[in-house]
């Protein structure tokens, strides 16, 4: 399978421990990877109830799956010892803004004390030589601004869930530089990054207080959905494009080692990078007498404007996203009609990747 921007053969019979495939992006993930001939094991708890991508898509049929809680030291030693990952690529987390709110405690210990663990899981074990920890945008200290955050900015976060990925951050750079520093790279092998992607779309998510997810669950019941922030600015993509961009860093990760460590922003391009209300728009010209939206504030705190600059990842990793926003919609809206048809969305979803794969 031809990938965009990536070499296929690389990964072939390539040892990977993914976290969290069981959600949304880590199933899309676990799929491309088995597509092009990695050995894959999943570690994360079981998949949301109700309808979700893991089960829909049969995600687990052909890689090793074992559930468990990232909090739990014992049990992330065990699967890593047993897969002898050469490379772990790091998507478990709690990822909802307003779980967050509601679970402070359980949002913190799940994506902090859980990125602890694996790191010291993969301390513990040796022989990996590529991590990319997953985080988020939000890692960001928000300041309002018009224009796109580079790496380099300084961290934050006001709500629980993007304080706690900031969290994550700085434990990445400290078992960087206190147990696997660049200038001994020779020694223990390993080099790790961490991954900023905006906000992924695309089919197979369930999730609750998530855009399109409540959108199509509101017109599918002839609703109009309610919005909290339809002026909120997010960097909108589908799901694959920073899932290739984790996979680029990985391969480098692995072949060039430290140089490719730190911070890397995946995001998508500037004219896709628009309110919440607009892409309610866009969706809605797809959708034959959508019943539109309304808006009900809330009084949680939300970023307003949040953009991504990822030059960084374009100019050195040669990444770049192939799908505007509203082809990544178009694909989002067909794979929720494939469900309601009652298609076979194991192949539905392969033929989304293999038509992302194409623009190569």
């Amino acid at each position: 399978m031809e990938t965009v921007g990536l070499n296929a053969d690389f990964w072939e019979g390539k040892r990977v421990l993914l976290t969290g495939h069981t959600g949304f992006k880590g199933s899309w993930l676990a799929l491309w990877l088995r597509e092009m001939g990695a050995e894959v094991t999943g570690f994360a708890l079981d998949p949301q109830p109700g309808p979700n991508l893991y089960e829909l898509a049969q995600v687990g049929r052909d890689i090793k799956d074992a559930r468990g809680d990232l909090r739990d030291l014992g049990a992330l030693l065990e699967v890593v010892a047993e897969a002898q990952p050469e490379i772990v690529l790091h998507l478990a987390a709690q990822p909802l803004v307003r779980e967050a709110y509601r679970d402070p405690l359980g949002t913190y210990s799940s994506n902090v004390i859980g990125t602890l663990n694996l790191l010291e899981a993969i301390r513990q074990v040796g022989g990996v030589r590529s991590v990319v920890l997953v985080t988020t945008d939000k890692v960001y200290a928000n300041q309002e601004w018009p224009w796109p955050y580079r790496e380099n900015e300084a961290l934050g976060g006001h709500d629980p869930y993007s304080s706690s990925k900031a969290c994550c951050e700085l434990l990445a750079q400290s078992y960087t530089a206190s147990f696997f520093p660049p200038a001994s790279h020779a020694e223990h092998g390993l080099a790790l990054a961490t991954a900023r992607a905006g906000n992924v779309l695309g089919g197979g998510d369930f999730a609750a207080e998530r855009l399109i997810p409540d959108v199509l669950k509101a017109w599918d019941a002839g609703h109009p959905v309610t919005l909290r922030y339809p002026q909120a600015v997010r960097p909108w993509q589908h799901a694959l494009e920073p899932l290739a961009g984790y996979l680029l860093l990985a391969h480098r990760l692995y072949t060039e080692g430290p140089a490719f460590s730190g911070a890397w922003n995946f995001g998508p391009a500037e004219g896709d990078m628009c309110s919440v209300g607009d892409v309610v728009a866009h969706l809605s010209r797809q959708w034959p007498d959508s019943p539109g939206m309304r808006v009900e504030p809330s009084d949680l705190h939300e970023a307003g404007v949040l953009r991504l600059d990822s030059g960084r990842a374009r100019q050195l990793l040669g990444w770049r996203t192939r799908w505007s926003l509203r082809e990544c919609l178009e694909h989002t809206l067909q794979w929720h009609l494939a469900w309601k048809r009652g298609d076979d969305l194991r192949a539905v979803t392969l033929d989304q990747l293999n038509l992302y794969a194409e623009l190569s």
